[in-house]
């Protein structure tokens, strides 16, 4: 219905007796209530941080009357130590410079010397001339987010102690599986190095040198494929298989094909156990030794010589030791004179990660690698590989094994 001139005539006030008329008062009274029984604690203060106003649902968690605050403490007084210098330090200057601040893990003490874990929200309520005129603050609980997180802190912590203990478990298992040292023949030096790829798991990279009858000495260094448990199960057959094979028939070839027959008859149904390895016997030779070589699949040796020189000792051809039932075996027999340097690695070294086209570092670097050492000692070349190592990133990603046998004197008469 409309009124003269087709204006909508205004809606008249309700009588007293109205419900509406209530309505502000109502409001007012929830408002009131929502302040003093927030799920959260409320407080102001003055500018000099004393508590002029104070919700209930603080005072329940501290159990404080009203009285015994509003007025006479500050709110620095409720902090503990350690959260009363983080005020005067940090909190206060903060809410001073940016007008609020978020957030903030503190402590609060309760009456009866309690510690509360709190959240604090702070901000500053100025005047219509924009000077600052108190400091309202909200208060979170956050005793359960403080058991919460001391939860997992002690998740983490049994988690590294257990991640230590599979450690060290581990580093023990790697160890056994390897030569405590190396020994030296007759007017030679021995030297190895062992990188593992990660400290959790087993590689199965492995060396040895040991003697023989004669004045001969039989030696090699293999990886199985794999790693872990199963792999290492592998590496300690395929170690003590090599050494007992020497002591049998110490022919190169027979104790690679001993090797074969064995890996291949115990593991073939297990995913195709398999490794590469090169098996040398050292027989003295007037000035020096003879060394021949037998590879089933493994990278070939590098031989530096006393002259400056360095070179592949090539024994491309031969199969993966314990695939096939009748491994191909490559042999090759070098001599090796005082001065002279016979290296061999896993193909972790040439595998590793680095700025090449390919991405790998690669065989040809490292034949020009070592090429700048030689001639060197067997102790000379397995540092500088150790530290090569160290310059691939976070590390090679493949277990590494490294060993060298120099020559340094003519071996004693036998």
């Amino acid at each position: 219905m409309t009124g003269p001139a087709g204006q909508v005539p205004e809606r008249p006030d309700p009588p007293a007796s109205s419900p509406h008329a209530a309505f502000p008062a109502m409001l007012e009274d929830n408002i009131e209530d929502l302040y003093d029984n927030a799920p959260c604690g409320n407080l102001s203060t003055s500018l000099d941080g004393t508590i002029v106003k104070v919700n209930a649902t603080l005072l329940d968690w501290l159990g404080y009357r009203r009285d015994e605050l509003v007025g006479r403490l500050r709110f620095t007084d409720l902090l503990t130590v350690g959260g009363k210098l983080y005020h005067e330090t940090h909190f206060a200057p903060l809410l001073q410079l940016q007008g609020e601040i978020s957030g903030i893990a503190l402590e609060l003490r309760a009456a009866d010397g309690a510690r509360l874990p709190v959240l604090v929200t702070a901000s500053v309520k100025t005047g219509g001339d924009g000077q600052p005129l108190l400091n309202r603050l909200i208060v979170f609980d956050a005793r359960d987010r403080r058991a919460y997180e001391q939860e997992l802190l002690r998740a983490r912590q049994v988690a590294e102690r257990e991640r230590e203990r599979l450690q060290l478990l581990v580093g023990r298992l790697q160890r056994s599986l390897l030569p405590a040292s190396l020994p030296d023949p007759a007017g030679m030096e021995a030297a190895a190095y062992y990188h593992m790829a990660s400290p959790e798991e087993v590689g199965g990279d492995f060396y040895d040198l040991f003697p023989l009858s004669g004045g001969r000495w039989g030696f090699f260094l293999g990886d199985v494929c794999g790693k872990g448990i199963d792999a290492a199960a592998v590496t300690a057959a395929a170690r003590y298989t090599l050494r007992a094979a020497a002591v049998y028939d110490p022919t190169p070839a027979a104790v690679l094909a001993n090797l074969n027959s064995v890996l291949y008859q115990e593991y073939r149904t297990e995913r195709h156990r398999h490794c590469t390895v090169v098996f040398g016997i050292l027989v003295p030779d007037g000035a020096g030794y003879t060394a021949t070589l037998a590879s089933g699949g493994h990278p070939p040796v590098l031989l530096l010589r006393a002259d400056g020189t360095a070179a592949y000792q090539s024994t491309t051809g031969g199969t993966l030791i314990g695939v096939l039932p009748e491994a191909r075996i490559v042999t090759r027999t070098v001599p090796l004179a005082p001065g002279d340097t016979l290296v061999l690695y896993s193909d972790g070294l040439t595998e590793a990660r680095a700025d090449t086209p390919d991405g790998r570092y690669g065989s040809d670097a490292l034949l020009a690698f070592v090429s700048d050492l030689s001639p060197t000692t067997a102790p000379a070349v397995v540092g500088a590989l150790t530290d090569l190592l160290a310059t691939f990133g976070d590390g090679p990603d493949d277990d590494v094994a490294v060993m060298a046998l120099g020559m340094t004197a003519p071996p004693a008469d036998h």
